[in-house]
């Protein structure tokens, strides 16, 4: 291979996501997936996007608090934001948050497993998988 027909180098990085899950009814175990957070320690990157598919939601449980689930969410992609609105993770790392918002939980707003994958760039890869996963 000559250097004029090498392809250039690209630097991808390390990074861990989970999808978020809705569980309307714990007892029943059925889910569907309305959010995913990433987290890449290099570039001390943390975010989450939601989509709550309301349609979804009312299928799985009619008496659904619509409201209650969008709220949990939006706490998702606060904490991820860190500052004010993070509440108690305001002054949290990036990776400190993420840990927080992957540990088990029994309600209604679920963390799922975590993933791993390179990435050059961790805020598309965010929309990737939104699209990929959740959309």
């Amino acid at each position: 291979m000559t250097a004029s027909s090498e392809q250039p180098s690209i630097e991808r990085d390390v990074f861990e996501y989970a999808l978020v899950r809705v569980v309307p009814r714990v007892e029943r175990g059925e889910q569907f997936n309305a959010g995913v957070v990433v987290y890449c320690r290099a570039k001390s990157f943390v975010a989450a996007r939601t989509h709550l598919d309301e349609e979804k939601l009312r299928a799985l449980d009619p008496k659904a608090d619509v409201g209650g689930v969008r709220a949990a969410l939006g706490a998702v992609e606060r904490i991820c934001a860190g500052g004010e609105g993070a509440g108690q993770a305001e002054r949290d790392d990036a990776g400190r948050r993420f840990r927080w918002l992957i540990a088990p939980r029994s309600t209604i707003v679920q963390p799922g497993p975590v993933h791993t994958g390179l990435t050059a760039d961790p805020a598309a890869e965010l929309d990737r998988l939104l699209d990929l996963l959740v959309r």
